[in-house]
């Protein structure tokens, strides 16, 4: 209820005409601030959330591209955050395309299993669309490199570290092409989604269960617990989508920022942002450094001495 109804309810209810009310200014409509895409909404997919937005570095030779995927849990957040970081990267001679994608929330109500399969897929085939578009958009198809917050840096991560999903033989032009990625950037991303190797490094781990469709009667994170008892059966479908399980030895480079720590990350402690924590780092990074994969995780006290973050990594890799 706006301001201004709550206050003519209140009068009213008093017995007092409502027209007594004072008149409120309308509050002003937010325009989106940063850079305004090139094209908008452009559509990989026939569902209304398969959209994406492109941002054109003007250049006479083809572009390398920033690739965003937003967070929220799979469960909200939308492109338009990405307006604000493209600036940084257009002015590199780096376009950028943002995405949209399908929510683990509707998957779940249509029967999909694992429901994170549409936003993971979601994800493979924008980056696919993206290089089907590399002719027309001035794009170098061969230097692409992702970023994304939470969720958005944990699919990420996914197309990082899986294989080529192309299919050369495929009548799908658009599906011949390669998923694979130069290098990523992400922050806060959860590096793991199983729940045992979850709560082994933070006890308080609460995230992950909706990915599979764990939801139980209490919230996302509430349902922790019956994710963690229902693991065995889940294990198939946790080695196909956390991350974790899919570095090989062949695996591009990756940089991997928590901002948000508040006190230096001990494995076993409870966390204050379990699903953000730099443990999640340090997780991936014990996998990298087995498999001899390049990584640098940075969080608060715990720097790099040439990139103070992704934005820095990520513009310097494209550019190489």
């Amino acid at each position: 209820m706006t301001y201004r109804l709550a206050v003519s309810a209140l009068f009213v209810s008093l017995g007092v005409a409502a027209a007594q009310t004072p008149a409120t200014p309308k509050p002003a409509v937010k325009k989106p601030t940063g850079a305004t895409p090139t094209q908008a909404n452009v559509k990989y997919g026939e569902h209304p959330r398969q959209v994406l937005d492109f941002y054109k570095a003007e250049s006479d030779k083809p572009t390398p591209v920033l690739f965003c995927i937003h967070g929220g849990g799979w469960v909200n957040g939308n492109k338009d955050g990405y307006r604000n970081l493209a600036p940084q990267f257009l002015k590199n001679g780096i376009s950028v395309v943002a995405i949209n994608y399908r929510m683990v929330t509707e998957a779940h109500d249509k029967g999909i299993k694992p429901p994170v399969q549409w936003p993971i897929a979601d994800a493979a085939r924008a980056l696919q669309f993206i290089r089907s578009q590399a002719k027309e958009w001035n794009l170098d198809k061969t230097r692409i490199a992702a970023t994304g917050g939470s969720a958005g840096g944990c699919s990420s991560l996914w197309l990082l570290y899986h294989d080529d999903l192309a299919d050369p033989k495929s009548a799908d032009p658009i599906a011949r092409e390669s998923t694979r990625l130069l290098c990523a950037g992400v922050i806060g991303a959860q590096t793991s989604l199983d729940p045992k190797q979850l709560r082994e490094w933070m006890p308080n781990a609460r995230y992950g269960g909706h990915a599979f469709g764990v939801r139980g009667d209490k919230n996302r994170d509430g349902a922790f617990q019956q994710f963690y008892e229902q693991r065995e059966s889940l294990l198939p479908w946790i080695k196909q989508y956390s991350p974790f399980e899919l570095v090989t030895a062949d695996d591009p480079p990756v940089f991997l920022e928590f901002p948000n720590q508040k006190k230096p990350p001990v494995k076993g402690e409870d966390q204050a942002d379990p699903t953000h924590s730099a443990l999640l780092g340090m997780i991936l990074m014990e996998k990298l450094n087995e498999k001899k994969v390049e990584g640098i995780l940075v969080y608060p006290g715990h720097s790099h001495e040439k990139y103070k973050n992704s934005t820095e990594y990520l513009i310097d890799r494209l550019k190489k």
